[in-house]
């Protein structure tokens, strides 16, 4: 290989590593073969511009005592960190890892949606992984009045060309304004179609959100004040796909309960891995009453957020 700037290789390195930019993207803006950027990273690693540590955090007892308590399928432990954004990154690092292990051909993946979910999907993209013949579906109707890069629609098809799959699209909200667009709605082909590919789900990834701002519904501006104190009345503790539970993982009966666009949770309480990504404290009996309710066979969550869940 020619003789290259030293400048140039940590001008490559902070592109890939840092602004996490794709080889191919980074050949482009310099004007060069993607092979020749592969070239300058393993010249930047020769030469110590750049250090690649892997931490070794122990996190295995706890996963273990966690899935015992639980009785999970499987629990993976991300570090704590007062910036919640690299808690989401890292728990979407360990969701993909799991997803590269678990899809196969013919199976269904159902993709709720939100910001860590929307993390999974980024990293999906910079990655090269194994191509499969499956199915991605929203597991909820999408927002209608956020940035269409956390549309469900969005996601999941971000998600299945990552693993060069089929995506298939649901054209309905989360919640309806009134029961007769409801009722009109899930007897449109659409709702039809998305609806038994529900029904062969053979793995599900749902944030999990807090009855308070954390929630999806919350966030996205459906509710204000008034709404927020109406839920606390019902005993939601948390919500999974727009709807909302109690403490022990048992639906709650609210004012839009017969509006909610989304696959149910005892669909999700049957699937062979049904995963959840949530941390924070505020989360906590969110997580606790998914947990409690079974809705979940695997969680991934931060260290923190696990021990206090070990301790409730």
């Amino acid at each position: 290989m020619v003789p290259v700037e030293k400048r140039i290789l940590i001008k490559v390195a902070n592109m890939y590593y840092l602004e996490n930019m794709k080889q191919s993207d980074i050949a482009k803006r310099l004007g060069v073969e993607r092979t020749t950027i592969s070239k300058y990273l393993k010249r930047a690693l020769d030469q110590g511009l750049v250090n690649i540590s892997i931490v070794n955090d122990n996190y295995e007892a706890i996963e273990a005592a966690m899935e015992k308590r639980f009785g999970l399928k499987e629990v993976f432990i991300v570090p704590k960190s007062y910036d919640l954004q690299a808690v989401k990154q890292n728990m979407a690092r360990a969701g993909l890892n799991l997803l590269r292990r678990i899809v196969a051909n013919d199976q269904v993946i159902g993709i709720a949606w939100g910001t860590t979910i929307r993390e999974l999907t980024r990293y999906a993209e910079m990655e090269k992984l194994p191509h499969i013949n499956a199915d991605f579906v929203p597991l909820d109707g999408g927002p209608e009045n956020i940035n269409s890069e956390f549309h469900v629609n969005t996601l999941c098809y971000q998600l299945a060309r990552a693993f060069g799959a089929r995506s298939h699209y649901i054209y309905a909200p989360a919640i309806t304004r009134t029961v007769e667009i409801r009722n009109a709605i899930v007897q449109d082909v659409n709702y039809e179609k998305i609806s038994a590919f529900w029904d062969k789900l053979d793995i599900g990834i749902v944030g999990i959100g807090a009855q308070v701002k954390s929630s999806n519904l919350v966030w996205m501006g459906d509710f204000g004040k008034e709404g927020i104190e109406s839920l606390t009345k019902t005993g939601a503790v948390g919500e999974i796909c727009s709807i909302f539970f109690d403490i022990n993982g048992r639906p709650v009966h609210t004012d839009f309960s017969d509006r909610i666009i989304a696959v149910g949770l005892d669909k999700l309480r049957n699937l062979k891995y049904s995963i959840g990504m949530a941390a924070s404290r505020e989360k906590v009996p969110a997580i606790m009453g998914a947990l409690r309710g079974n809705i979940i066979n695997v969680l991934i969550t931060d260290e923190m957020t696990a021990k206090i869940l070990l301790n409730e």
